[in-house]
């Protein structure tokens, strides 16, 4: 069994080794390419558009890692892989906390390369108590979530065992959700800045929803990690997003580009804008790969 640690600051677990990717190999010509799923390649409604799977497809092809890196668990992007072809290669779930190497050898397809945790007690207390109310959900590497309720149907994937409150804070975890459906995403950053929340690392999306991660812990530094192990150069990685947990990794990337219906602070954080999801913007960044 692999060993994981718990995370933070400068903390790494590495689960094994594995074979490096053929495509490091491409003369140094190959590029890391570092995609968002919810919103980027996949539509509001959860759709992989064929317009969208082609160019995927195609960069692979040409030669280049293309990254998977989602706020997703794995069980919720492995589905996504397996729609866009890809069967070996890697993915960056949970926000960074977990790194998978797919690999059709392996008993179940994948072969865990990296998992960080933390203990989730500190700051689910915290917010337990400005938002009674509120849902949370700690996750299961690969299996699913444990939760004080259900979530609304759809919203998380994989196995779901209700627990008590307290049971949520009985081990380490790679990520911790928070939802407050009568809270605004808002309330979310006041709240945060209100607490000081300290010692993990946090995203909120465009409702009320937060995810809680080790401390140092972001698509970035996962990614980061990956260039290095792929012999990849800074300045031939890309990265595509559109959420405020993109950000960190599109200002890593030599190349960040922020999807046209992203909110404004992530397309600063990036070199440029393409279209919105709805327009099928990734298209044209992953085409332009291909020059």
């Amino acid at each position: 069994m692999p060993d994981v640690r718990p995370g933070g600051p400068g903390t790494e677990s590495r689960l094994g080794h594995t074979k490096p990717d053929a495509r490091a190999d491409l003369d140094g010509r190959a590029r890391l390419v570092a995609l968002d799923l919810d919103g980027t390649l996949l539509t509001y409604a959860g759709d992989l558009r064929p317009t969208v799977r082609d160019a995927v497809v195609a960069v692979r092809e040409a030669g280049h890692h293309v990254v998977l890196a989602t706020g997703r668990s794995l069980h919720g992007t492995r589905p996504v892989a397996e729609e866009l072809g890809i069967d070996d290669g890697w993915l960056v779930c949970s926000n960074g906390s977990v790194t998978v190497r797919l690999d059709p050898r392996a008993p179940e397809g994948h072969l865990v390369d990296e998992v960080i945790t933390f203990d989730p007690a500190p700051v689910l207390r915290l917010m337990a108590a400005e938002f009674p109310d509120a849902y949370f959900a700690v996750e299961e590497v690969g299996t699913g979530f444990r939760m004080n309720k259900l979530f609304p149907e759809g919203e998380l994937t994989g196995d779901h065992e209700v627990v008590d409150l307290e049971d949520l804070t009985a081990r380490h975890v790679t990520r911790l959700v928070v939802r407050s459906p009568g809270h605004t995403s808002q309330e979310f950053h006041d709240l945060v800045a209100r607490l000081g929340l300290a010692d993990v690392t946090y995203a909120i999306g465009w409702t009320a929803w937060m995810d809680v991660a080790p401390e140092g812990v972001t698509k970035a530094s996962a990614l980061e990690r990956l260039r290095r192990q792929l012999g990849v150069a800074p300045e031939r990685t890309v990265a595509l997003g559109d959420g405020s947990n993109d950000v960190d990794m599109l200002r890593w990337a030599a190349r960040g580009v922020a999807m046209g219906h992203a909110e404004i602070p992530v397309q600063e954080a990036a070199d440029e804008v393409t279209g919105t999801v709805e327009d099928d913007g990734a298209v044209a960044v992953l085409q332009s790969l291909l020059d």
